[in-house]
């Protein structure tokens, strides 16, 4: 059986990640995920990525990145997280979501995350914390 892979994406813009609430379906809504989807066949997860969020949330955002590891969704489907930063445009929910928050390390625990997202965000959030430490490079 082949394996569909659903792409996230850990967007980071100014020290903070962004987080969409579901709208549907109806067993995942009123919680929070990191915005994706599924990737087309022939598509890399970073096509897919820069596809779906310029659909779902009227963005163009730069992959970066992919996190370590998968997270089975259900039976045939797997979740793989990039990191990727904020190129142009103000996310809005478009597409599957009601809400979006842009939140910083100390808030990501403010809202109901998926189960299957919990491990990526945590990933997420030490690069934010480890970014913070960093000294900007020289210009």
């Amino acid at each position: 059986m082949s394996v569909r892979v659903v792409v996230g994406g850990a967007v980071f813009d100014r020290g903070r990640l962004l987080a969409a609430r579901r709208s549907a379906p109806p067993e995942l809504a009123g919680r929070w995920e990191l915005p994706g989807g599924k990737a087309e066949p022939g598509e890399t997860a970073p096509q897919a990525l820069v596809r779906e969020l310029r659909e779902e949330l009227g963005v163009e955002v730069e992959p970066l990145e992919p996190l370590a590891g998968e997270w089975l969704l259900k039976p045939g489907y797997v979740l793989r997280v990039w990191t990727a930063r904020l190129r142009s445009g103000e996310p809005r929910p478009l597409q599957d979501h009601d809400e979006l928050r842009w939140l910083t390390p100390d808030r990501v625990d403010e809202v109901d995350w998926l189960d299957q997202d919990r491990p990526a965000v945590a990933q997420a959030v030490r690069l934010l914390r480890a970014a913070e430490h960093t000294p900007p490079r020289a210009r």
